[in-house]
């Protein structure tokens, strides 16, 4: 008939079998545990995104799993390896990268100063990609209104924005970790905000 598919060829169904259904719900009853079970037994950190690479592997845990479900080709144990492959991945780099400072650095960005005593660091958010607005938004989000209330932006490692009034600075130890970078990002020749530590003294 000139409407049949050649051989080999599904073409587009909204249902193939029932055989393929139910392959499906086993697959899926089996490898679910699966991940589960590795997901456990790895920590709290492997879902989390506090770097790149474990949002890397947050993406390749669900695409893998998908592949379980979906693909005939692929048996449930080859699953099972990857999965547990990507998890102990994650595990050994984020144990190394606790312990080792080299690691650390190759897999975990540094937070990022974008304003500073209410004066927005154009330099640093030129390097990040990150416009005036954006931070105007997020300060915005916390419920602040004015740049001058504001002592510190903070692009995070994992890409989120930390807001720090001056009434909540205290001393500052949360700092430690991206204070080097103040004077680095500095605009050069823009004004201090009143009342900002640039401003004391005088």
């Amino acid at each position: 008939m000139g409407g049949a598919l050649a051989p080999g060829t599904r073409g587009f169904v909204f249902f193939d079998s029932w055989n393929e259904f139910f392959r499906v719900l086993v697959m899926a009853g089996l490898a679910y545990p699966i991940l589960i079970a590795a997901v456990r037994a790895s920590g709290k950190r492997t879902l989390s995104k506090m770097n790149a690479f474990d949002l890397v592997v947050t993406v390749a845990l669900g695409s893998t799993l998908a592949t379980i479900l979906l693909n005939r080709q692929v048996a449930l144990w080859e699953g099972a390896v990857a999965l547990g492959s990507l998890v102990t991945l994650q595990f050994v780099t984020a144990w190394a990268s606790v312990r080792f400072r080299g690691v650390r650095r190759l897999v975990k960005a540094e937070p990022t100063l974008l304003l500073h005593e209410g004066r927005l660091l154009h330099e640093a958010m030129r390097g990040q990609r990150v416009t005036p607005d954006e931070v105007r938004q997020a300060i915005r989000a916390q419920g602040t209104g004015a740049l001058e209330l504001v002592h510190a932006v903070v692009l995070e490692t994992d890409g989120s924005f930390s807001v720090i009034s001056r009434s909540q600075h205290g001393s500052g130890s949360a700092m430690d970790g991206v204070r080097e970078r103040r004077t680095r990002h500095h605009d050069v020749g823009q004004q201090p905000v009143p009342g900002s530590s640039g401003d004391r003294g005088r």
